[in-house]
């Protein structure tokens, strides 16, 4: 198979994923990623590699015949290191031990990207450029701070047929998630001396009302995906602390997984209806509900922001790219089961917003990211760039 993996190759792999390790790299920090990341594809004599204003590392490996562009997609910037003393390994030591690589972004996902990297690497070197269309990887900023946003730009450049995310997968096939949106309560009274209440309208009894008629709205519910859901997570007043003073402004965030077919419009609906109600009930009620943005610096001087609102995606699991994908991994000797994503990924942006075909596959599991002693098998870093090799050979036929 092309891209196979000798032991020279596995050591190469293994410096790559640990030299990135060993790198600090939360979002907006992630120069010397991407750095190390382009210095390993001009030792391979790999040139075509584009940054971005944001900072996105786009490398383009363009086969001899005409066919489809697969985008394989991973992301650079990792959480940060909350406890590093109740780590048993150093967070950025890229230590082994009993064949297992620790560290912070084992996980979620330098691993995965220096698979990913290696496997383009090599499946281009041993087809000698003789293949058809175009692989791509794409190294993103950004995710952890908001997914898919970065993305767009990466999208708009290359115009993909088929993206790889090499989210943590436990090396199963991945096709599809909740998406994710931060929703936005406000409520707005009027201060008032707290031994003269009625003289003013206290904001926090008004989001209370509104917070009580969303805990009765019935969450939405897919059979594959789960559930919809709809949880508050965070309440603020102003002003703070409130010494004798009514508060004149409330502040409610809610976290709301999505499911396909939700849109921006759809989700803010029923909350609206609640808040018109009320409203028509009391003409001192004041309120509304938006999403929640970001905006953020990134390490090329640019701003990104965006609106948190990012979309479900789900793929058909008989289509044709996907049967491809399983006969040619099962052609090697591979038996991935077919699952979803429990977390958000930039797939809400290439399959939720673009719809272009998307599949996931990463090595290590998505209940280790982000956890004390992160950690990823050596071997499955191995497979993952084998299974990266496969899935370019299924998505490119000659």
């Amino acid at each position: 198979m092309k891209g196979h993996l000798n032991q020279t190759r596995k050591e190469e792999l293994l410096r790559l994923c640990r030299d990135m390790i060993r790198v600090r790299s939360l979002s907006g920090e992630e120069a010397g990623v991407s750095e190390i990341l382009q210095d390993f594809f001009l030792a391979h004599r790999i040139t075509d590699l584009t940054t971005d204003r944001y900072g996105n590392l786009i490398v383009r490996l363009p086969g001899s015949l005409p066919g489809k562009k697969v985008l394989f997609d991973g992301h650079m910037d990792t959480v940060p290191v909350q406890y590093p003393e109740k780590w048993t390994h150093d967070p950025f030591g890229a230590e082994i031990e009993d064949g297992i690589l620790y560290g912070r972004g084992t996980a979620d996902m330098k691993c995965a990207l220096s698979a990913m990297a290696a496997a383009l690497v090599y499946y281009y070197e041993d087809a000698k450029g003789q293949f058809p269309g175009e692989l791509i990887l794409a190294g993103i900023v950004q995710e952890e701070f908001f997914e898919g946003i970065a993305s767009r730009e990466v999208s708009k450049a290359v115009e993909p047929d088929y993206v790889i995310i090499g989210e943590a997968s436990g090396l199963n096939l991945k096709i599809g998630q909740r998406g994710r949106a931060e929703l936005v309560l406000e409520t707005y009274g009027v201060p008032a001396h707290s031994s003269n209440p009625d003289k003013g309208v206290n904001a926090v009894y008004q989001i209370c009302r509104v917070i009580e008629k969303i805990r009765a709205l019935s969450a939405p519910e897919h059979p594959f995906l789960g559930k919809g859901i709809l949880e508050l997570t965070d309440i603020k007043s102003f002003p703070y602390p409130g010494a004798s003073v009514l508060p004149e402004y409330a502040r409610a965030t809610y976290d709301r997984r999505l499911l396909p077919g939700e849109s921006p419009e759809s989700v803010l609906a029923p909350i609206q209806e609640i808040l018109k109600d009320l409203s028509n009930q009391d003409p001192s009620f004041q309120g509304e509900i938006s999403y929640a943005r970001g905006e953020k610096t990134c390490f090329t001087g640019e701003m990104i922001s965006g609106e948190r609102f990012f979309p479900a995606w789900l793929k058909n699991q008989e289509d044709p790219d996907v049967q491809a994908v399983l006969k040619t991994l099962s052609q090697h000797g591979f038996h991935p089961a077919i699952s979803k994503y429990s977390f958000c990924t930039n797939g809400s942006h290439y399959a939720g917003e673009r719809g272009i075909p998307t599949l996931g596959m990463g090595p290590s599991r998505e209940e280790i990211a982000h956890t004390i002693d992160e950690h990823c098998a050596l071997e499955e870093i191995y497979q993952a760039a084998e299974i990266y090799c496969l899935m370019a050979e299924a998505l490119l036929p000659l």
